[in-house]
């Protein structure tokens, strides 16, 4: 009985399924959907991602423009000379030295950096003129700033050394012959200023070193000694000032 009572099940299982699965509503076939298309007429144009693509790769020139087409580097070394003067190590540390040379020199090429602006980035914001039109226009001032705190030898040194024919006016002057020549004469200027930093607080070095001497006491560090002076010294005269002031003055 058993034998012929499980065929059965299976048989009616088999027989309902389908007629159940038969029965039940179908779900509703989704609307065909509209053939995609393209209008012919409109052309789509790659500028807007060739612009991005432009302003990300000019993004990592910006410090190499920071530092070599302004008078960023004068300031640093000319703090970086200050700081070993006086002889206090790693104060102030060298983010302190790096942000404020950065705003003093945002401030200095304020003006520059507006004139770029006008003639340059705005006409081509609105489309008036191209992108390259644009870069010859921008380099303008910064050339101007550049050729006014440039030594004529230095400028000079570059143009025999690429045996480019001697410029007629300044705005015959190569630009790859004017970034190198104006960075060295930044760094001429900072040495020098640097020098004249360093001669009073080496005064105040010999002065405690020979007191020190004259009394003996030639196992204490001299160092221990002038730091403090030389610290207060600064202090006294309103160094910070003075020197930026100073530093603004023959930059602008």
């Amino acid at each position: 009985m058993k034998k012929l009572l499980l065929p059965s099940i299976v048989f009616l299982v088999l027989l309902i399924g389908p007629l159940t699965a038969a029965a039940q509503p179908r779900p509703p076939v989704p609307p065909a959907k509209p053939e995609a298309t393209v209008d012919l007429n409109k052309t789509v144009t790659s500028s807007t991602p060739l612009q991005i693509v432009v302003l990300l790769t000019l993004l990592s020139f910006i410090p190499a423009i920071m530092i070599s087409m302004t008078c960023f580097t004068r300031l640093i070394v000319v703090f970086h000379f200050l700081r070993q003067a006086i002889g206090t190590q790693e104060t102030p540390n060298n983010q302190i030295l790096l942000g404020l040379a950065l705003f003093i020199t945002i401030f200095v090429m304020g003006p520059t950096l507006k004139q770029v602006y006008d003639i340059a980035y705005k006409p081509m914001s609105d489309g008036q003129i191209t992108q390259s039109e644009a870069l010859e226009k921008g380099l303008g001032p910064l050339r101007a700033y550049m050729l006014k705190h440039t030594r004529e030898k230095d400028l000079a040194l570059f143009l025999r050394l690429s045996k480019s024919p001697r410029p007629a006016t300044a705005d015959d002057v190569p630009t790859t012959a004017l970034i190198p020549a104006y960075m060295i004469s930044e760094l001429k200027t900072a040495f020098q200023i640097g020098f004249v930093l360093f001669l009073p607080f080496l005064v105040v070095d010999l002065a405690v070193s020979s007191v020190l001497l004259s009394m003996g006491m030639m196992q204490l560090p001299p160092v221990i000694v002038s730091m403090p002076l030389k610290v207060l010294l600064f202090v006294m005269v309103d160094g910070w000032y003075l020197i930026v002031g100073s530093l603004v003055k023959s930059v602008m």
